[in-house]
């Protein structure tokens, strides 16, 4: 099967001396096909530092993990206080799930952009994302045919639990703002059962 065709803005690139990989004509940067990829190191919430500082090492664009390998990376993530990275975990998932899970996964991937919003000190987005991510999740409360899903919910979460939980955290940030919120108070469970 031949190569699918590149861009017309990809040939503009090459012909005025910008290949493929590194940075275009406007200074941005740019991966192996073309696609805009910022490539600044970011610090531990996945904020972009200016270029040569040391940053945290990003996430390889590796496959998705199979759904409980990425709630178990997911849920290590958060605990380590490092909702960005966990958000990565959860939007790969999202993007190789099957259509009828999609937005389960979006909506695991909101929560912890949520968080990252939240130690960022970005009250606003904390607690709309928060709320997007529980409106998405909470519709797959109950049983579930996904693995290891049963009584709680698909792969042991507890959606509605979970999604409750959300939106209290997004209400206290609301109500109080994010310097009343006490060590632990940003943590979410993803999954029932001891942490």
């Amino acid at each position: 099967m031949p190569p699918e065709p590149r861009p017309p803005e990809a040939a503009a690139r090459d012909a005025a001396g910008n290949g493929p990989a590194g940075r275009d004509a406007a200074g941005r940067d740019r991966d192996s096909a073309g696609r805009a990829r910022n490539a600044r190191p970011r610090d531990g919430l996945g904020r972009p530092l200016p270029r040569g500082a040391d940053g945290e090492a990003p996430a390889p664009d590796a496959p998705a993990l199979p759904p409980d390998a990425a709630l178990d990376a997911a849920q290590r993530l958060l605990d380590a206080g490092r909702p960005f990275h966990a958000h990565e975990v959860l939007e790969a998932a999202w993007k190789a799930a099957p259509a009828a899970e999609r937005d389960l996964w979006q909506g695991l991937a909101q929560l912890a952009v949520g968080l990252t919003h939240a130690r960022r000190g970005n009250a606003a987005g904390a607690a709309a994302l928060l709320r997007r991510g529980a409106s998405r999740i909470s519709a797959y409360g109950g049983a579930s045919a996904g693995a290891g899903g049963g009584s709680t919910g698909a792969y042991g979460m507890d959606p509605a639990a979970l999604a409750a939980a959300a939106r209290g955290l997004a209400g206290r940030i609301e109500s109080g703002g994010l310097n009343g919120l006490g060590a632990g108070e940003l943590d979410l469970r993803l999954r029932t059962g001891p942490a």
